[in-house]
C-alpha cells in the first residue's frame, strides 16, 4: 500500500476483509508516525519511507497507490520497473498527458493495471447498470451525476500544483465514468462545455462546477460538482431513456436516520459536517461506496489474467474529458475532446427519434387522460402538422 492516510486506510478494510484471502504485507508512507501507526492497525509486516523498497518487496504482488495526484505518475513508473501489479486511486493523473503516459507505460511494461473508480462498483450503481444494459430504459438520452460536499480531508487536495486541479478533477473524475458508463463507455465523448468557479475557499483551484459532455450519438453526460455543498456528502445519479428513468441517491439519505445531543458521537460517516442534531449514517460505507465490488473484481480479474472492468484506460479517457471541462471554464464555449488514444466504436449517428405510428404519421405521445380517454398526439409525415386523435 503506497500511502497510509484516510483513502489508505480505507482501502485496507476492504481488501483484507471481502475475500478474505488479501493481505497488505507492505507501506510505504512519507511520514514515519502514520506508517508505523497504519502497519500496527492493519498487522503489516514491512513499513518504509522509502516508495521503491515497498513497490520491490519480494512479497508484494500488486501495488495499491493511495497517493496524492502529484506522486501517481512516479509510483507507476516504479511498478513498470519492477514489474508490478498496479491499481491506483483516482484520478489517474492531473491532466491527460499525465495519464497517458502512465497508460503507455503498464502496457509496454505488459502489467496488469486497475483503475480503482469505487463509485461504478456500488450496489446501487451495479443493479442500476445492469437494468440500462438489459433494456429497461430503451435507449439511453441524458445521464446525470452529482457528488458535491465541503471539501476533501487532505492538505495536499488544496495545492493545485499537487491535486492538478479542484473539484472538477476530484469529483467529476467519478461523475464522468459513471454517466460515461450508462450511456455506453464505447460511445466517443466529443465535446465539454462547464462552468467552473472559485465561490467560496481561498484556493486557486475551483470549487464549484457543472459540466455537459456530448457523446457521439447525441447522448449527453452531465456532471455537478462542490466542495462548498453544506450538509455531508451529496451522491446522486439519474438516468433518462426512451423507455424510462432511474433515480438513485447513494449516501445523503440512506433510509437511516438518527437524532443525537452529541454527547459520545464520534465518527457518523464519510464527510458528515456535525455530530450533533438529525443525521444520516450509512450501514456499511465500504460497501455502499463500492470499495469491496471494486476489489474483487480487480483481484479476480488479476487471477483469471484478463482486465478488471476499470483500467487505466477508463483513467485516461477521464482524464481528457477533465481537461476539455477545464478548457471550457475558460473559454465559454464547448470544447473539444482531445483523444490521442480511442479503441470504442467510432462514426457512431445520432439514433432517429421518429416512432412511426401509421403510413401518415409519426407519434409524438400516448396518454391516457383523467376521463379516460385514450388519446394519441401525432405528426404528418409530409404537411409536419401536429394533430390529436382520441382513440375508442
Amino acid at each position: 500500500m503506497l500511502g497510509s492516510g484516510f483513502i489508505g486506510r480505507f482501502y485496507a478494510d476492504a481488501l483484507q476483509g471481502y475475500r478474505s484471502k488479501d493481505k497488505v504485507v507492505s507501506v510505504y508512507s512519507r511520514r514515519e508516525e502514520s506508517a508505523k501507526k497504519f502497519a500496527q492497525d492493519y498487522n503489516c509486516e514491512h513499513w518504509t519511507l522509502n516508495m521503491e523498497e515497498s513497490i520491490a518487496h519480494p512479497n508484494v504482488d500488486v501495488v495499491c497507490i493511495s497517493l496524492p495526484n502529484n506522486l501517481h505518475e512516479a509510483a507507476v513508473m516504479l511498478c513498470c520497473k519492477h514489474k508490478k501489479a498496479v491499481i491506483t486511486t483516482k484520478p489517474l493523473g492531473r491532466n491527460d498527458e499525465e495519464a497517458k503516459r502512465m497508460l503507455e507505460a503498464v502496457e509496454k511494461a505488459g502489467i496488469f493495471n486497475g483503475y480503482l473508480e469505487d463509485l461504478v462498483y456500488t450496489p446501487k450503481f451495479i443493479k442500476a447498470f445492469e437494468s440500462v444494459k438489459n433494456g429497461a430504459l430503451g435507449r439511453i438520452l441524458w445521464a446525470k451525476s452529482r457528488e458535491t460536499h465541503p471539501g476533501p480531508h487532505s492538505d495536499w487536495f488544496w495545492d493545485i500544483e499537487q491535486a492538478g486541479g479542484g473539484c472538477i478533477l476530484d469529483l467529476g473524475c467519478h461523475c464522468v465514468e459513471i454517466t460515461r458508463s450508462y450511456i455506453g463507455k464505447d460511445i466517443k465523448p466529443v465535446e465539454v462545455m462547464c462552468w467552473a468557479d472559485t465561490q467560496v475557499k481561498p484556493i486557486d483551484a475551483e470549487d464549484h462546477a457543472i459540466g455537459l459532455v456530448k457523446y457521439e450519438n447525441g447522448a449527453i453526460g452531465q456532471f455537478e460538482v462542490s466542495w462548498t455543498f453544506r450538509g455531508g456528502l451529496d451522491l446522486r445519479d439519474e438516468v433518462m431513456g426512451t423507455e424510462g428513468t432511474i433515480w438513485i441517491n447513494s449516501f445523503l439519505r440512506t433510509g437511516f436516520e438518527m437524532f443525537t445531543t452529541g454527547k459520545g458521537a464520534d465518527y457518523v460517516s464519510e464527510k458528515a459536517e456535525s455530530n450533533t442534531g438529525w443525521l444520516f449514517p450509512v450501514g456499511d460505507e465500504l460497501n455502499e461506496l463500492g470499495y469491496n465490488h471494486m476489489f474483487m473484481d480487480m483481484f479476480n480479474a488479476m487471477e483469471k489474467n484478463k482486465a478488471p472492468k476499470e483500467t487505466f484506460y477508463d483513467g485516461y479517457v477521464v482524464n481528457c474529458i477533465l481537461d476539455a471541462a477545464y478548457r471550457s471554464a475558460k473559454t465559454k464555449q464547448w470544447e473539444p475532446v482531445k483523444l490521442d488514444i480511442w479503441r470504442g466504436r467510432t462514426g457512431v449517428t445520432k439514433e432517429s427519434h421518429l416512432t412511426e405510428y401509421d403510413s401518415e404519421n409519426y407519434l409524438v405521445k400516448e396518454e391516457m387522460t383523467h376521463y379516460g380517454a385514450k388519446k394519441v398526439i401525432l405528426k404528418n409525415k409530409k404537411s409536419g402538422k401536429i394533430t390529436e386523435k382520441v382513440l375508442e
